[in-house]
């Protein structure tokens, strides 16, 4: 190989050589899933034996496009947009081959060929390869819903003019990609080629490759990418999931709390505890407050079976029905700073208080600022570090509807939670000692990552929505009252009309 000084632009495949699956087939399932529903989730899987025959005897041109036409035909372009930008990169992420990465990441320019759409791997190639990308482009009609066909062929001799074009006053210092690949055909107007697998000899090398940019916030329901395998799992598991969901939750309203994390293990479920738990509040100036980390809506239901007494819960902008369905009572903030401040000192002179500062969910192993607002109010402060593990579903969205939250964290067959208690923060570690409220609430994110292996970052609440949803994740609280008020007058005012 070239030393890194003669190192200039790379062209590599994206599938089976900077992803390790050859197959794209499982990123057109998350797609159909995501964008579109279960329904085209299940009548994708149903051709996939279809798409693997024509594979199998050469027609895999044939195969792809029958697979983009079932996947996205009829489908928005921007719920299209939306699943590649919110959704595909981290599943893009945990296949990508590092070792491919290594060489890749030592070139100034770098291109991406995929047989995918444009779309659906424009973002990841971006932002985190810091790279080009060539693909084809999906046809879309007028009113914005794509038709499932290509505006180009997919062909290996379409791929090898594209890249030409791209490359058209030199060559590509190196093609990467797989010698048996239709895709590949590009690795000709390279100088070098290199193949899977790949090895970094170099030691020099090794310094020199960049990291790629991680996935910190990403959407989505299923943990698992959606293989032919995979998917029919969960779609067998889908009914008996849901049964079991509404089992556990309606055991969860009528039980009493100190019963949950026993009877949680009877369909499933199971709670880990670490730490020394604090003693019930027994009156005094002001209770404890929990400060934990926010990995699903259960957080503080979690805490409070494993304490085994119902302990309220300061919440923002979450759903009407996620609030009637909780075991414990719920405190809702306005956002306004001083009013949620004498909330939240009313509820700790009546007793024990659980807060998430992040504001918002985070699925990866990073945590969210701290809103410094909970160091004003006391210095009982008990540090909790909390996280989860589940198989089939995540319990958190930016973009879906929130209220199934619960009820998808209650569908996975096995979920895990995590619950380690630290220690109550000592007086010269909180505000009476002279700390800034940022200093204290910075601290406390630090022992938290600490203890769960995480890392600290800047990102706020409206940081992750603005990436996930485009908005800053403000869901308006319109009462029961309010909403039948809106109807009537919807009602007169068609009336009127008439």
């Amino acid at each position: 190989m070239q030393t890194s000084s003669l190192m200039e632009t790379v062209a590599s495949e994206l599938e089976g050589t900077l992803l390790k699956d050859p197959d794209p087939f499982s990123y057109f399932m998350l797609v159909a899933f995501e964008a579109s529903g279960l329904i085209r989730f299940a009548l994708l899987l149903m051709v996939w034996p279809i798409i693997r025959f024509l594979e199998m005897i050469g027609m895999e041109e044939a195969g792809l496009k029958l697979m983009i036409f079932v996947a996205v035909c009829g489908v928005p372009e921007s719920e299209i947009e939306s699943v590649a930008r919110a959704v595909l990169p981290k599943f893009y992420m945990d296949d990508l081959d590092m070792e491919a990465w290594k060489v890749f990441s030592l070139y100034d320019r770098r291109v991406v060929v995929t047989k995918m759409p444009r779309v659906m791997v424009e973002r990841f190639v971006k932002e985190h390869l810091r790279a080009e990308v060539i693909g084809s482009e999906l046809v879309v009609s007028r009113f914005g819903f794509a038709t499932g066909f290509v505006k180009s062929q997919v062909c290996s001799k379409n791929i090898y003019d594209r890249v030409a074009k791209v490359f058209i006053d030199e060559e590509p210092t190196l093609g990467l990609g797989r010698p048996s690949s239709s895709s590949s055909s590009f690795l000709s107007l390279c100088k070098e080629q290199m193949h899977p697998p790949f090895t970094m000899t170099n030691q020099k090398h090794e310094q020199q490759v960049l990291r790629p940019l991680p996935v910190i916030f990403h959407d989505g329901r299923l943990v698992k990418r959606p293989t032919p395998s995979t998917a029919l799992l969960i779609l067998l598991w889908m009914p008996l999931g849901i049964l079991l969901a509404f089992i556990r939750i309606v055991l969860g309203l009528i039980l009493p709390m100190t019963l949950i994390p026993y009877i949680s293990q009877l369909f499933g479920g199971k709670i880990i505890v670490k730490g020394k738990t604090p003693p019930p509040f027994s009156g005094g100036n002001s209770g404890v407050l929990f400060v934990c980390t926010h990995r699903t809506l259960m957080d503080p239901v979690i805490l409070s079976s494993v304490l085994k007494r119902k302990i309220p819960a300061v919440t923002y902008s979450i759903s009407r029905l996620s609030e009637m369905l909780a075991p414990i009572p719920t405190v809702r903030l306005t956002r306004v700073r001083h009013v949620d401040a004498e909330r939240i000192k009313l509820e700790l002179s009546k007793g024990d208080l659980v807060v998430c500062p992040e504001g918002t969910t985070c699925r990866e192993p990073f945590l969210l600022r701290f809103s410094a607002l909970f160091a004003e109010l006391t210095n009982r402060i008990v540090p909790v570090a909390m996280n989860y593990r589940v198989g089939f579903f995540h319990a958190t969205t930016a973009k879906g509807w929130k209220a199934l939250d619960p009820i998808f964290f209650f569908m996975n067959p096995r979920p895990v939670y995590e619950v380690t208690f630290l220690n109550q923060l000592p007086m010269e570690a909180t505000c009476s000692s002279g700390k800034s409220p940022h200093e204290v609430a910075n601290y406390v994110q630090r022992i938290l990552a600490s203890t769960l292996g995480f890392e600290c970052t800047n990102f706020t609440r409206k940081d992750k929505y603005k990436v996930l949803a485009g908005n800053d994740g403000t869901v308006p609280y319109i009462s029961f009252v309010d909403q039948l008020k809106k109807m009537v007058s919807i009602f007169n005012l068609k009336t009127t009309k008439e």
